[in-house]
């Protein structure tokens, strides 16, 4: 893993975090920026590296540059649960700044070569402190957040493991719609942690694509999976979703 001194790629950063929608058109966004970005600095990573570990102080939250940033536990079984994966652009761990414990409460891993910037997280709660519209919009976030875990929940308790592949896969294709074959997608993850992740046994998963694979639903294998019949694959979906 490397660190490196911020200033050479600040302008970089600047202009990231500048048009994230957690600051864009925030009065006087570029001193606030500057503010937020004054102890910061890079750090590069391998793929499968850790950036931070659960339980570990929460210092730093992450502004990703390049590659991908997934936030994952590890069950009482030691099965690992991937939570969500960070893109470019994306913050990771911001909400941990006000956490009264003041430790991360879960894993942050590197997916393929990834570079981040790591700001300082007191630096967040005083830009907070002294900006009350930043400190509304971070509430707004997080409460959009919790409400989207309440769906899961219940999403989870609802549907079938069918509905949930099949929704799972639809977001997937959402994410990877600039690509040039956007009914083409692939999978960020393995079969084993995407049933984890839906709540299901990996087993299901497998019979699932093998049963979709044999009814022209799906193409594919070994991760890479076309989208054969969208159709099908939406109404399955749209079974169990909510209106907002």
């Amino acid at each position: 893993m490397t660190i490196v001194k911020l200033q050479p790629h600040l302008a970089r950063a600047n202009e990231t975090l500048s048009l994230h929608p957690l600051l864009q058109g925030m009065p006087d966004t570029e001193a606030l920026v500057e503010a937020l970005l004054r102890d910061a600095f890079q750090q590069r990573a391998a793929h499968g590296e850790f950036l931070f570990r659960e339980g570990d102080r929460a210092s730093h939250y992450l502004l990703v540059e390049s590659g991908c940033v997934e936030v994952m536990r590890y069950g009482a079984d030691g099965e690992e649960r991937v939570f969500h994966q960070f893109m470019p652009g994306q913050l990771v761990a911001e909400v941990a700044t006000f956490m009264t414990h003041g430790r991360y409460p879960m894993n942050a891993r590197a997916v393929g070569d990834t570079r981040v910037i790591r700001v300082s997280c007191a630096a967040l709660r005083r830009a907070c402190e002294r900006h009350p519209g930043l400190a509304m919009r971070l509430l707004e976030n997080i409460s959009m957040r919790l409400y989207r875990n309440i769906n899961e929940i219940e999403w989870l308790t609802a549907s079938t493991a069918a509905q949930r592949l099949a929704a799972y896969l639809l977001r997937l294709r959402e994410r990877q719609a600039n690509e040039d074959n956007c009914e083409v997608i692939r999978l960020p993850i393995s079969q084993r942690q995407l049933a984890s992740q839906l709540g299901v046994r990996a087993e299901t998963v497998s019979r699932l694509f093998s049963e979709w694979l044999e009814r022209g639903y799906v193409c594919g294998g070994r991760g890479v999976w076309r989208l054969c019949d969208l159709h099908y694959l939406r109404a399955l979906a749209s079974e169990a979703e909510r209106a907002f």
